[in-house]
């Protein structure tokens, strides 16, 4: 059997990149597997809302075979592949031509995509959940969404480690390199920036924790995705005790994520991922700051710290903080307990093993 492997792969600058590239290491452990060949016995199709995953997703209808939803939405990426007449089309093979005058003004206000909710409450999954032989997913809430397809398979994200991990004296030379002091509490938060991350609403209260809690601290690191966004948070990422910093490398990634001592990780709206920056500071030993959601719901309780979404967010997200703050000792055994977890369900051997029976499955 030879395994056909479709997917961006590092250099690309997407989690689904670096997910993948693990992935494919482990799978060679099983079997033969090929990227983007011509034929195979079996195709594996990565799908998520990157532009770069346009002709992966054709060639998946056209060539069916097991997709991996990486988003469980793909709203956003239909509205940058199609234009006008075939994206109202396409809305209305979702969802009955009753909604047509929906696709319409959905389409005329597309430029507030990234954060309009009715955007993510429509996946425009059909297509791809029909075509498939099987449909691989990472959390319950993405499982709900694909209960179209013939079968559905929840595979935890995988983690696989940095090799070697940085040390302790590397991540406290790191910190100095940013300009804290010693008893600085370092909060992060990773990866490209969108309003979904909720980040204007991270800094307005990190504005006002600082205010009473001077030593808090937070590192902003990663791409802006939104020229909007961008503006408005350039009053904010100025002020005393942020610090800004672009896309990390991925050796520079694990170092600033060991040099941090909580990393903050929303998504509201969501689009039923489940986050590979999560994962990672996770299996780190990091407590993570999550938006409550059933995308979640895998993680037990004391492995992470949930925040509430809607007008509750801002007191839960402050509240969060504090507690990190004040409480001596919390957020290490969170992220003891979030290790462990990680170690057990997500590991990357497992990954790929359960990856493999199911290929062998629907080998031709």
């Amino acid at each position: 059997m030879t395994v056909g492997f479709y997917s961006p792969l590092p250099p690309a600058r997407t989690g689904v990149a670096d997910y993948a590239s693990a992935l494919l290491a482990e799978l060679r452990r099983h079997g033969s597997v090929e990227v983007a060949p011509r034929q195979c016995s079996v195709a594996l199709y990565h799908i998520g809302n990157n532009p770069l995953h346009a002709e992966i997703y054709r060639r998946a209808l056209e060539r069916p075979g097991v997709a991996v939803l990486h988003d469980a939405v793909l709203h956003h990426f239909l509205l940058g592949q199609l234009d006008q007449a075939a994206y109202v089309e396409e809305f209305v093979y979702n969802w009955g031509e009753w909604r047509r005058s929906l696709a319409e003004d959905l389409w005329r206000g597309r430029a507030a995509s990234a954060s309009d909710a009715r955007y993510f409450e429509f996946p425009m999954l059909r297509r791809i959940l029909e075509r498939s032989l099987a449909v691989v997913v990472h959390n319950p809430e993405a499982a709900a969404m694909a209960r179209q397809a013939a079968r559905v398979v929840e595979i935890p994200h995988l983690f696989s480690p940095p090799s070697p991990r940085p040390s302790e004296s590397e991540a406290a030379a790191y910190r100095r390199g940013l300009g804290l002091a010693g008893d600085a509490c370092l909060f992060g938060v990773f990866g490209h920036l969108r309003e979904s991350k909720r980040l204007l609403c991270i800094l307005d209260v990190f504005t006002e924790l600082r205010r009473e809690h001077p030593r808090a601290a937070l590192l902003v690191a990663g791409d802006f995705v939104s020229s909007d966004l961008e503006r408005a948070a350039a009053p904010l990422l100025s002020q005393p005790g942020v610090v800004r910093r672009p896309h990390l490398p991925d050796a520079d990634f694990w170092l600033a994520a060991s040099a941090v001592d909580a990393c903050i990780n929303l998504r509201d709206p969501a689009a039923g991922e489940t986050s590979g920056i999560a994962i990672r500071l996770m299996g780190l030993g990091k407590p993570v700051l999550l938006t409550d959601s059933p995308a979640v719901s895998c993680f037990p309780e004391d492995t992470c710290l949930r925040v509430a979404r809607g007008l509750a967010e801002r007191e839960s997200l402050r509240e969060t903080l504090r507690l990190l703050l004040l409480a001596n000792g919390i957020g290490s055994a969170i992220g003891l307990r979030a290790a462990e977890h990680i170690r057990e369900r997500h590991g990357a051997p497992l990954a790929g093993k359960l990856y493999w029976e199911l290929l062998c499955e629907h080998s031709a």
